[in-house]
C-alpha cells in the first residue's frame, strides 16, 4: 500500500496510541505480581505485554512489514526517551512539600542500568524478530491462516524477549535453575495470553481494513 487514505492514516495514528500505552502500561504496572496456580507469581503485564506483539502482527498484516518495523521503531524511541525521563526526574531535588511520595516515587520509577539495558535490548531483538518472523512464515504459507503465523512469530519472538531480559537483568542474582523457571514460565504465560488474544486480532484486522466504496 504506497498511499494511504485518510481514514487509514487516523486509524494507524489511533493502532501506535494502542501500542505505546500497552508498552508503557507493561513497562511500568508490570511492577506489580499477583499469585497464580501452583504457587507461582505473575506480573500484571501479562495483561498488556501481548498486546504490544499483537498489534505489530495486525499492522503488518494490514499495512505491511515497513509500517510493522516503524512500530517497532517509535516504541524502541518512545521506551529510551522514557528511560532518560525516568532518570533525569529521580536525580532532581525533592520539594519538603512532596516527601510524602518520594520513597514511593522512587521505589516505582528507580532502574538501575542492567535494567534499563535489559528493557531496551528485550524489547527491540524480541519485537523486530516477531516481525521478521511473522512475514518469514507468511512468505512460506501464503496470506491465509492468519492466527497460526501470528502464533509461531509470538512463541518465538515472547521466548526471545522473556530469556534476553531475565538473563541480562538478573543473571548472579539468581541461581541457574531458579532464572531458567523463571524465564520459562513467564514465556509460556505471555504465549497463553497471546493466544487467547487472537480473537482481538482479527477483530483489528477487520476495523483496520478499507471496505470498499459503495456506489
Amino acid at each position: 500500500m504506497n498511499e494511504l487514505s485518510d481514514s487509514a492514516i487516523r486509524k494507524l495514528f489511533l493502532c501506535l496510541a494502542v501500542y505505546l500505552v500497552a508498552l508503557f502500561s507493561a513497562n511500568t504496572l508490570g511492577l506489580k505480581i499477583m499469585p497464580f496456580i501452583f504457587g507461582t507469581h505473575l506480573s500484571v503485564a501479562v495483561f498488556s505485554f501481548p498486546i504490544v506483539f499483537m498489534m505489530t502482527d495486525v499492522v503488518g498484516e494490514v499495512y505491511g512489514r515497513k509500517f510493522a518495523k516503524l512500530f517497532v521503531l517509535c516504541g524502541f524511541v518512545a521506551t529510551v526517551v522514557f528511560i532518560l525521563y525516568s532518570f533525569l526526574s529521580i536525580a532532581m531535588p525533592w520539594s519538603a512539600a512532596a516527601e510524602w511520595v518520594h520513597q514511593s516515587y522512587n521505589t516505582v520509577f528507580s532502574m538501575s542500568i542492567r535494567i534499563a539495558i535489559a528493557s531496551v535490548v528485550a524489547f527491540i531483538v524480541g519485537e523486530y524478530q516477531d516481525v521478521i518472523m511473522f512475514f518469514l512464515v507468511r512468505d512460506r504459507l501464503g496470506e491465509k491462516n492468519f492466527w497460526l503465523r501470528a502464533n509461531i512469530s509470538n512463541i518465538w519472538s515472547q521466548l526471545l524477549d522473556s530469556a534476553l531480559f531475565m538473563i541480562i537483568a538478573f543473571y548472579g542474582t539468581y541461581a541457574t535453575p531458579v532464572l531458567i523457571s523463571i524465564i520459562f514460565s513467564w514465556w509460556l504465560y505471555k504465549v497463553a495470553v497471546g493466544i487467547l488474544c487472537t480473537p482481538l486480532s482479527y477483530l483489528g484486522i477487520y476495523l483496520l481494513r478499507e471496505k470498499p466504496a459503495t456506489t
